[in-house]
């Protein structure tokens, strides 16, 4: 497993980012999953950035492995408030664009991007893991 530990901040975005995809690339995924796995790993980065740390700057924790060669598994974890993703519906995206709740589409996006989206808190920590699955 590899894993980085740094603040949760917007400027450290790129640093977070080119860990996850180094991780995915040693994994020999496509461009196209590759791509997947950045879309739904920002969102959830941003999200933590902008929302789990109303009152103080904490960290967030990346963890990278593969289970059985055939998933990629992405643990990102900070002590923030409690947020579970499962809380969130999904969109209406029928109804009238100035109509629409404001929000959750990101979620949706991260959803749609990744074969499995899996929240737990574990103590102190939220722990929101990505899987994707390893087409051979």
């Amino acid at each position: 497993m590899s894993k980085i530990r740094l603040q949760a901040k917007i400027e450290n975005l790129e640093r977070l980012m080119q860990f996850v995809l180094a991780c995915a690339k040693r994994q020999g995924f496509t461009q196209k999953r590759i791509q997947a796995i950045e879309l739904a790993t920002e969102e959830a980065l941003v999200n933590i950035f902008t929302y789990a740390y109303p009152e103080h700057t904490g960290e967030v924790e990346l963890r990278c492995k593969m289970d059985d060669e055939t998933r990629f598994i992405l643990e990102i974890l900070d002590t923030g408030i409690p947020f579970n993703i499962h809380s969130i519906s999904e969109p209406d995206l029928t109804e009238n664009i100035s109509n629409r709740k404001i929000g959750g589409l990101g979620i949706f996006l991260m959803r749609k991007m990744v074969d499995e989206v899996q929240y737990r808190r574990d103590e102190e920590n939220n722990i929101l893991t990505l899987i994707i699955h390893k087409v051979v």
